[in-house]
């Protein structure tokens, strides 16, 4: 199995058949698990094997056969599905510091991360050091040698800013600190978190796994030794773990996950070359389009841009609520990743508690729209955002 693409670990890694030989996959929806004897019982507590389980908690056929798969796909060991994408992120962070550890991490995340290291770690001891991703030389700065965790999204949320991955690994590992890579934008398809030497690699499974609006989930992926020492630790003593049914539809959708993103990012990239000086936009942005000002190093560090691009609308709030107001196609909401295309305007919606100064300082301003290219025709979504625009 190590041999096979990505494309076909997707659809055929970690099966695990139960005695009836069944081709799609088996749900396990069991909370707890049975033994023949009390002393099988206590084997089990103190060291249960490869296939033995002990409480839904702790794990089930259904969820490991979705985390063996994940993981061979993002090539890493092992994996940890999770309720959620946050819940990943939370969890990986709160099972490797502890107060007093200093965290650098790029400034440009997701509303919730932001909230989860300032507001939570930051209540419970952990210093905080927020950076230009973008800035190989700010990052050379803020690592220290007691820095314990240096944590970026690899593409980042809304204003699709592409860090350099190898720069900051070698930073961080030249002082011996864990290196962990929010991966959502990237895509379980184009993800190079691996090849660029990061720790742990989060993936938001909500997003492009399920990639048709109906499952929350997360997961950690990384080395076996993290993965089943203090992050399965933590998870499992604090509920996190994902639910069987989740991790079947994940499974079921991982078949196909290659011609959808594949697909979704082809579309992307033509909306990119579409409306790139267009009269009523200042900017295009898609990490690996000729007119991102770091295409050079998307292009260098994957193969493609991802699913998702941003534009920012002349005339600020007014004009863009207009635009985003007249279109039809494409479906106002603040997922990414789905089948159906969707648009956000960040500013007041996923990142709307964020005070307007840190706002300025990310270039998420009034006029940006975040546009998550879906499995529609091209031609037709890009037909939709040029009537929407006039």
């Amino acid at each position: 199995m190590s041999t096979w693409s990505k494309r076909t670990k997707a659809v055929h890694h970690g099966t695990r058949r139960s005695q009836y030989g069944e081709v799609s996959e088996a749900i396990f929806l069991t909370q707890g698990f049975v033994y023949p004897t009390a002393e099988a019982a206590e084997a089990r507590f103190v060291d249960a094997g490869e296939d033995e389980f002990i409480y839904a908690r702790y794990g089930n056929p259904t969820v490991r056969m979705f985390e063996d798969r994940l993981a061979a796909m993002l090539g890493y060991e092992d994996c940890f599905a999770c309720t959620s994408g946050m819940a990943a992120v939370t969890g990986a962070l709160t099972a490797l510091l502890k107060a007093g550890d200093h965290v650098v991490s790029s400034r440009a995340l997701f509303g919730s991360c932001l909230y989860v290291l300032q507001d939570v770690l930051g209540r419970y001891g952990v210093e905080i050091t927020l950076v230009d991703g973008t800035d190989n030389a700010a990052w050379d700065a803020a690592i220290r040698p007691d820095t314990a965790i240096v944590f970026f999204e690899t593409i980042s949320n809304p204003t699709l800013e592409v860090v350099d991955m190898r720069h900051i690994v070698a930073a961080a590992h030249n002082v011996g600190a864990l290196v962990l890579a929010d991966d959502a934008m990237a895509t379980p398809v184009f993800s190079t978190a691996q090849e660029c030497g990061a720790d742990l690699a989060i993936v938001s499974t909500t997003k492009h796994v399920d990639g048709q609006g109906r499952m929350l989930g997360g997961a950690i992926c990384g080395s076996r030794a993290l993965i089943r020492g203090p992050i399965e630790t933590y998870m499992k003593h604090t509920g996190g773990a994902m639910n069987p049914f989740t991790a079947w539809n994940h499974l079921k959708s991982l078949e196909t996950i290659d011609l959808r993103v594949r697909a979704q990012a082809e579309t992307a990239m033509k909306i990119a070359d579409a409306l790139a000086g267009h009269p009523k936009l200042s900017a295009v942005r898609y990490p690996t389009h000729a007119s991102h000002p770091q295409h050079a190093l998307a292009n260098a560090q994957g193969a493609s841009g991802g699913t998702v691009l941003a534009i920012e609308v002349e005339g600020g709030r007014e004009a863009c609520f207009a635009f985003l107001n007249a279109l039809e196609i494409f479906t106002i909401s603040n997922n990414f990743a789905d089948a159906k295309s969707i648009a956000t305007h960040p500013s007041t919606t996923t990142h709307q508690r964020l005070p307007q100064d840190q706002k300025d300082a990310l270039g998420i301003s009034m006029g940006l729209v975040r546009l998550s290219a879906g499995l529609e025709d091209p031609d037709d979504l890009i037909a939709d955002l040029r009537a929407a625009l006039g």
